[in-house]
Order: structure tokens, then C-alpha cells, then sequence
């Protein structure tokens, strides 16, 4: 990478900054995901070599602006990960996983107070504003419902549902957009906390099923095309038909 950008370098890499390479970062933790969701290990390998790129990457940029050094990096994680595991690393106690992150929490607060960090104002200040739209809710509401603002059990998180489901169908009859999509947030918004309450990941539930939806409607454009036909010629009888049958190969 240093060669990469050294004055003689690649153009590409040269004109690039933090800003420029940050979409790529996501771009690529994704593509690692959809390698673990396929199973596909020979990619998972290709592609976690693609995502560590990003941090180099990174860390090359900041190395040039005197910020700071790989190094540093690995460094910082390495002892972070010493300090919050006395039960491995100390003569700390941790008996299960949640005793694990109760104690990982303590310990992130206590160094935060321990630099002088002057603690956020809001226990949602820690969950970053770009995390997708599920993840972030799940995050939030967890957080949330860790300081007590939670639904004694998840017959409450139903009737919100359903409530929020009504006043949907209440903002549907009106003309206001701007409320409907209000609405559908809020339903949105309960589904993650069902899903909490559940143990389900909202994001990766959503993943699977647009994989499975994606494999469905494939079925139905391979089928169709095999009969000489197109999808605009197709009733949408048809097209069922052959979703229900993609469905049927699925159990078997």
C-alpha cells in the first residue's frame, strides 16, 4: 500500500482519503457476510483479504499525516481485549456469556472516565447513526431496555404491534405520506423488539429472506424462459404457480 501511494504510484490510490475509501469498508464487510450466508469458504477468503485491505488502507492515509501507525492499531486492540477479559487474562470471574458482557461494559465505562471522556449525555450516544436502519433499532432498544424501559414480556411487544399496525392502516386512509411512512417506522421499529425479545437477529432474518426470496423468483425467471416465454408475457397465475412450486423444491 505505501507503494501503492508513493508519488509514483497509482493515480487511483493516490487520489483517494478516509472519506473516499469509508463506503468500501461496508461495501466489503457485506460481501463477507454473503460469503458466510452461501457457505462459500474459498470466497470467505478472498473476501475477508479484500475487507482487511480497508484498514490498511486506513492506516497507510493516517501514517502519511503523522496521525498514527498500523502498529498502534493492533496495539490498541490487543490490550483492549487483555483489559476487558480479566476472567482469561486476570484473576477476574465470568461464568457465561452475558457475565462476559455485563463485565466488558463495566470495564469500557470505567476507561472512559479513567481518559477524562466526559460520558455522553444519552446511553444511545455509544450506537453509531450509520449502522443499517435494523441493526441500529436492535441496538437502541436494547440499550434501552437495559436502563428498564421494557415491555414486561413480549405480549406487550405483540399488543404494540398490533397497535401499531392499526394506526398504519389509520394513516393509510388519510393523504399525508409523511405519516404513513411515520407508521410503517413505528411497525418496523415494534417488528425489531419482537424479534429482541425472540433472540432473532432482525438482520439476519431479513438476509435469509431475501435470499430465499431471491432463489424463488430465479425459479420463476428460469422456468419461464425454458418455456420460451417472458416475464411481462406471463399471468401472474402463472408466475405463483412456479413461486409455490420453488417452495416445494425448497422441503425437499
Amino acid at each position: 500500500m505505501a507503494r501503492l501511494r508513493a508519488p509514483d504510484g497509482c493515480p487511483w490510490d493516490l487520489k483517494q482519503t478516509f472519506d473516499t475509501i469509508k463506503p468500501y469498508l461496508l461495501e466489503e464487510a457485506y460481501e463477507v457476510m454473503d460469503a458466510i450466508d452461501e457457505r462459500n469458504w474459498p470466497g470467505l477468503s478472498e473476501e475477508l483479504g479484500d475487507l482487511l485491505l480497508q484498514p490498511v488502507f486506513f492506516a497507510q492515509m493516517a501514517r502519511e499525516q503523522g496521525l498514527f501507525e498500523i502498529s498502534d492499531a493492533l496495539d490498541s486492540i490487543n490490550q483492549k481485549l487483555i483489559r476487558r477479559h480479566p476472567h482469561v487474562f486476570a484473576d477476574g470471574s465470568a461464568k457465561t456469556a452475558e457475565d462476559v458482557k455485563v463485565r466488558w461494559d463495566e470495564i469500557k465505562t470505567l476507561e472512559k472516565a479513567g481518559q477524562g471522556r466526559d460520558m455522553p449525555a444519552s446511553i444511545l450516544a455509544g450506537v453509531p447513526r450509520s449502522l443499517p436502519a435494523l441493526v441500529e433499532a436492535e441496538k437502541i432498544s436494547h440499550k434501552a431496555a437495559s436502563a428498564g424501559f421494557e415491555w414486561p414480556d413480549i405480549g406487550g411487544v405483540v399488543e404494540k404491534l398490533q397497535e401499531e399496525a392499526a394506526e398504519l392502516s389509520r394513516a393509510r386512509a388519510g393523504e399525508d405520506p409523511d405519516h404513513v411512512e411515520a407508521e410503517i417506522g413505528d411497525l418496523l421499529f415494534t417488528l425489531v423488539n419482537l424479534a429482541r425479545f425472540l433472540k432473532v437477529d432482525p438482520e439476519q432474518a431479513l438476509r435469509k429472506t431475501n435470499a430465499r426470496f431471491r432463489k424463488r423468483f430465479e425459479h420463476v425467471e428460469r422456468e419461464i424462459a425454458n418455456s420460451g416465454g417472458t416475464l411481462s408475457e406471463t399471468p401472474l397465475a402463472r408466475m405463483e404457480e412456479l413461486w409455490q412450486e420453488a417452495k416445494r423444491f425448497e422441503n425437499e
